[in-house]
């Protein structure tokens, strides 16, 4: 453990009584809702939400896309989003004229990928969701992104995702934790997916993590771990790139966790170097030149940069400039583990087909 990491380990801890006052907000405001002293609304539609109780990358983004490649080729479907860190608010639906800062870029993402999905943000899901529907009547079911805190919803699914390590149970309340939600409330979710799992994770390891989580009788736990796909292009998806043990990367990286893509160049690259920015980073000009100089000093003849998808739509805006530039962009998706894949899929796709609305008391 290094000095800086010590150091905000440390600081955090000192922080404990602002995450003590904000877990019992937190609980009181969970518990008006348990009681109905807080309204929220049910549909009688499908709705499926994706979220977690830390803050970071869990891998919801991901989780999100491996819906709609399962569900789009049998149901019209849409994604709703906050939309986090666009310069617009309100309701909005994802078009050929949008851009990323006008709904985000996981939700940009969603749209340039699957540009046959209707693709929408709003901060106020409740409000959202009629729109999505008056504007697409036809839809079969929606996917709620990040919204498990979001209790003003009620979604007839939902999907809880948490870190192989950073547990859930092993956590506590912001700021000394990254919990923004009682760990309680996994209670109810239908699926808790422990994701960014090791390959090669045991029979024996994932029963001590059954163990830690303790599911209730309903609940179905799955374990996922990441698959990262070939490199394409950022301004011509057909054209494709093949890391290599002699090649040397550049990573622009501007996501909440680059970890595990970190691991992984280390592992299946000569070498990498680190271009890193914040979460949601929206570069400019003057980062391209950064970015072009600090790859041009790199002296390997074998040499490409790479980027995440995330941060992808937020560069795409420089295409003119990128076109000769080898800035390649990594996809990523879960890949279920224990070839339980199948069954996650049969609960997801018999949630909507076999929907039925039973509102609560």
């Amino acid at each position: 453990m290094n000095f800086n990491t010590l150091f905000l380990k440390s600081f955090r801890v000192l922080l404990l009584p602002i995450a003590i006052l904000y877990g019992i907000i937190v609980i009181i405001r969970n518990r008006m809702f348990d009681k109905k002293w807080l309204a929220s609304a049910q549909f009688n539609f499908p709705v499926i939400c994706v979220g977690n109780l830390a803050v970071g990358g869990t891998g919801k983004s991901p989780m999100v896309e491996y819906l709609a490649n399962l569900l789009s080729p049998e149901f019209r479907i849409a994604t709703l989003s906050r939309g986090y860190k666009r310069k617009t608010r309100g309701y909005a639906l994802a078009d050929s004229n949008t851009t990323a800062l006008e709904i985000g870029d996981e939700p940009m993402q969603f749209y340039l990928k699957h540009p046959n999905i209707a693709v929408a943000v709003g901060e106020e899901r409740i409000v959202a969701i009629p729109h999505l529907l008056q504007d697409h009547p036809e839809l079969q079911a929606i996917i709620l992104d990040d919204a498990f805190q979001h209790r003003s919803v009620r979604a007839g699914f939902n999907i809880l995702l948490t870190e192989f390590s950073n547990l859930y149970t092993n956590d506590f309340f912001l700021p000394t934790g990254d919990l923004r939600d009682e760990r309680v409330s996994a209670k109810r979710a239908n699926i808790i997916v422990v994701t960014k799992c090791p390959a090669d994770l045991s029979e024996e390891k994932k029963a001590g993590i059954l163990r830690e989580l303790k599911p209730l009788p309903a609940q179905r736990v799955f374990f996922t771990t990441i698959q990262y796909g070939i490199p394409y292009h950022i301004c011509d998806v057909a054209e494709k790139c093949i890391i290599t043990q002699e090649d040397e990367v550049l990573l622009v990286c501007g996501i909440a966790n680059p970890k595990p893509l970190k691991d992984y160049l280390l592992h299946n690259t000569h070498a990498y170097y680190q271009q890193d920015y914040s979460d949601h980073h929206i570069f400019s000009i003057d980062d391209l030149k950064e970015i072009r100089e600090k790859f041009n000093a790199i002296p390997a003849k074998d040499k490409l940069i790479l980027t995440t998808e995330k941060d992808a739509v937020r560069l795409i805006k420089f295409r003119e400039q990128l076109t000769q530039v080898p800035l390649y962009v990594i996809p990523i998706r879960h890949r279920f583990l224990f070839d339980e894949g199948p069954q996650f899929d049969e609960i997801l796709v018999n949630f909507i087909r076999h929907f039925s609305f039973n509102p609560e008391s």
